[in-house]
């Protein structure tokens, strides 16, 4: 098969075209015939080199895949509804960028009907994330407010969409007023360009000094300070990605005065079952939103992965200039 190595840490660049032995379903998996896959920050970081990959999973990149069973665990299949030549999207511990990969039944999702391959792919790593991180440890709740930092990434118009079809307050923000709009078509009942105005005020002014319930943040460092000041009492900080940084100051009185909450956590090394709890929530509470349109894939950018020049290397540059607005997908 074809696959996207990383030839060596750096830049773009070094993503390459490569001839790869095909892998093999093994017990609970399947066989996907790769249409498309997603990219996703945590591909970049891979490699640089910041990101080690798990035990036991491939060094090829990639965290989702949209395309056809071609063979598989029977029984495995079965329990879950699925059976050869169905057409599915999976999220993956890696292996994603390449015309074959290997996944768990239980990480595999139905593709949508009427959605695209790409429009599939671009599905599984932000709404495993944001559902894990947003319904699950940040709890949010009908009524309440939530504040999504960088609402036009990936995750971003995500969040977005689910914290409106779950009825909360949509906080949103975003580097340039184009992006706060975009936010904003996407359902965000408010956006804050965070290069014009400081987003703890704002959030503050908003909710009538209240604060917020939930914010589902991607910066860490000097965010922390900020996003605990604009906190609801019991509010919920949940930090998935420490883009300004690992290490944070905070004023650990105002987190025992309001009874705070600050939790995170990362996917890609969770265990299968963990993987699989959440994607029967997903099949069962946030698919029919996406089979009646309710919640629609945003598609910034399809690059043809085996394409010359490497599309997987434009796919990853664009993505460092956070320039995109929702998902880039490579095709095969």
């Amino acid at each position: 098969m074809k696959a996207i190595e990383i030839t060596s840490f750096g830049a773009p660049e070094v993503l390459r075209v490569a001839e790869r032995p095909a892998p093999a379903a093994g017990a609970g998996e399947v066989l996907i015939r790769v249409a498309a896959s997603g990219v996703n920050r945590p591909d970049v970081l891979q490699r640089t080199g910041n990101y080690p990959v798990p035990p036991g999973a491939s060094d090829l990149p990639g965290l989702e895949v949209a395309g056809e069973i071609v063979s598989g665990d029977a029984v495995a299949m079965k329990e879950a509804g699925f059976a050869v030549g169905d057409r599915v999207c999976a999220l993956i511990a890696g292996g994603g960028y390449a015309e074959l990969c290997v996944a768990p039944v239980a990480q595999c999702l139905p593709a949508p009907k009427g959605w695209s391959d790409a429009e599939a792919a671009s599905l599984p790593e932000t709404f495993f994330t944001v559902w894990s991180n947003v319904f699950d440890r940040g709890r949010l709740q009908k009524g309440e407010t939530l504040l999504i930092q960088g609402g036009t990434s990936g995750i971003g118009v995500t969040a977005i969409q689910l914290g409106k079809a779950f009825g909360a307050t949509v906080i949103a923000t975003a580097g340039s007023d184009e992006k706060c709009d975009a936010c904003r078509k996407l359902g965000a009942d408010h956006a804050i360009n965070y290069k014009t105005a400081d987003f703890a005020e704002e959030a503050k002014r908003l909710t009538g000094g209240k604060g917020v319930d939930v914010i589902l943040d991607m910066v860490a460092g000097p965010y922390a300070q900020r996003e605990i000041e604009c906190l609801a009492e019991d509010g919920r900080l949940v930090i998935i990605a420490v883009q300004g940084g690992a290490k944070s100051e905070f004023n650990a009185g105002l987190v025992l005065r309001r009874r705070l909450t600050i939790t995170g956590s990362t996917l890609r090394p969770r265990p299968v079952a963990f993987k699989g709890a959440i994607a029967k929530s997903l099949r069962e509470k946030v698919w029919p939103l996406l089979e009646s349109g309710a919640v629609k894939p945003v598609i910034h950018s399809v690059f043809k992965a085996d394409g010359m020049p490497s599309g997987a290397a434009q796919a990853h540059a664009l993505m460092e200039t956070n320039q995109h607005i929702g998902k880039i997908v490579l095709t095969w």
